[in-house]
């Protein structure tokens, strides 16, 4: 078990998760082996309410407000054998605030990664999460490279979270483009979507993969 981290500072950025990994393009994004086999989720909850999953049969996500899961990046060490009662995880979806600087977009993709690499060599099955900021990660224009998709291999399975990133319409311009840029660079089989799929964002690319919907837990839970 590694020595629990207060705060990302401690312990430069969580480079002890990321001893082992292999690293993508030029700014070195720990990459997350695509799984051997494609596995559906039957439900996704969020890591802060993971335990009101019921029979655990839910995987892990983040989808939810970043100090909710703040654990999962401070104290990844110590929490692999409790994630371990879950079929699976997404990795950490981490904010990417548009008008965040570039440098801390870059980060926060870094983080995704190191996280959902470090789990997956601890033997859970992880699925990574796609978050883009604005054009410049989801863009080869700027940076030279697609950095939002680096680290990640190409024709398997992704998740996605629309939930509380869709409200404005530029928030909904920018999720559109960097979802089709998306599609074009991983080629995903399959696409698994935490929250509303609204028909002016997806309508005419349900062709290009298989979308699988996952309602976001308060609605799940209203359904009841």
């Amino acid at each position: 078990m590694g020595k629990k981290v207060d705060n990302l500072v401690d312990e430069g950025f969580r480079v002890a998760l990321v001893e082992t990994a292999f690293f993508d393009g030029k700014f070195e994004i720990p990459h997350i082996d695509a799984p051997k086999e494609i596995i559906i989720p039957n439900g996704l909850v969020p890591f802060s309410l993971r335990n009101r999953s019921e029979n655990n049969m839910d995987f892990v996500c983040c989808y939810e407000h970043d100090v909710n899961f703040r654990e999962l990046i401070t104290n990844t060490e110590s929490l692999v054998d409790d994630l371990k009662r879950f079929p699976g995880i997404i990795s950490p979806d981490c904010s990417l605030y548009l008008d965040a600087p570039l440098c801390v977009q870059i980060a926060d993709i870094y983080l995704n990664r190191a996280v959902g690499h470090y789990l997956q060599k601890m033997g859970l099955y992880v699925i990574p999460n796609i978050r883009w900021g604005d054009e410049r990660t989801y863009t080869d224009e700027f940076l030279g490279e697609k950095v939002a998709f680096q680290g990640v291999d190409k024709k398997s399975i992704v998740s996605i979270g629309t939930y509380g990133q869709i409200k404005s319409a530029e928030s909904k311009r920018y999720f559109r483009e960097g979802l089709i840029a998306m599609l074009e660079e991983l080629e995903p089989n399959v696409v698994l979507v935490y929250g509303a799929m609204p028909d002016k964002i997806f309508g005419d690319l349900k062709s290009k993969t298989q979308f699988i919907q996952y309602p976001d837990w308060t609605t799940r839970m209203k359904s009841k």
